[in-house]
């Protein structure tokens, strides 16, 4: 695990444990996530790669008999010791699901909810808000003309871009990515992608894809779980073209997963 450690990091991860009931899902993992850096988690199903993404906004906590050891360091803070505001640590930490999951409300409505709940009321403010992350996520001029339209009308690829632009609108540092491209056509792919190697100019974001080419195209630095546990976290070029680990190879490679 040769990384740079002069870059500033978004999250320092140590020692975390993650168990459902006697189940232990992730096993002392450690490793820093780069500011302004897309960092891909891979691995086969049922590795943990969903399971970790969810402890970095704590989207997990309330699962039944779930329990959690270790430290997720953001902004100075273990978010899992000390009390934490979930709402502010959400704001901050933006997540977008698997599948497109805008609420059933208009595309404007889907946009301005979060600024809503944090307090912002001025039209003005919120209409730009809207033209601004529908504009980052290059829905803009797809939609523009029908901001008042039920968002479940829009295609899949213009939900998952949709949900991406809410994550937005609340100005989070961080944007947590859960496969956001398996249920997509090869188009939407594609433009998500884009997005993605646009976005990280601005923002920190973590994706977790089973997507081996995926996380080759738009990452920085990939993390290979295996059975809970980080087998290997390096520079994505090196992951794929030269990893330490045999069991990394064998799986980039398609020996297995």
């Amino acid at each position: 695990m040769a990384l740079a450690t002069a870059a500033k990091t978004a999250f320092d991860i140590n020692d975390l444990n993650l168990w459902y009931g006697k189940n232990h899902a992730l096993k002392n993992i450690t490793f820093p996530i780069y500011d302004q850096d897309v960092t891909a988690i891979i691995g086969p199903s049922g590795c943990g790669k969903s399971t970790f993404i969810k402890t970095l906004n704590l989207m997990n906590q309330s699962v039944p008999g779930i329990k959690m050891s270790g430290e997720i360091n953001y902004d100075g803070v273990n978010i899992l010791s000390d009390k934490v505001d979930l709402v502010d640590l959400r704001k901050k930490v933006g997540m977008v699901f698997q599948k497109g999951n805008p609420f059933p409300q208009s595309i404007y409505n889907n946009i301005t909810f979060g600024p809503k709940v944090h307090g912002v009321k001025k039209k003005a403010e919120l209409d730009e808000i809207v033209e601004t992350t529908l504009k980052n996520v290059a829905l803009w001029d797809e939609v523009k003309d029908r901001l008042d339209a039920p968002a479940m009308g829009l295609s899949g690829g213009q939900q998952q871009r949709l949900c991406i632009a809410r994550a937005l609108a609340t100005k989070p540092e961080i944007l947590l990515m859960d496969e956001p491209t398996s249920a997509l056509d090869p188009i939407s792919t594609v433009k998500i992608e884009e997005l993605i190697s646009e976005l990280k100019k601005k923002y920190t974001i973590v994706i977790v894809t089973h997507n081996m080419q995926q996380a080759a195209r738009v990452s920085d630095k990939t993390a290979f779980f295996l059975l809970g546990d980080l087998i290997e976290l390096d520079e994505t070029d090196k992951i794929f073209s030269n990893p330490e680990d045999k069991r990394t190879e064998d799986y980039v490679s398609g020996r297995f997963g």
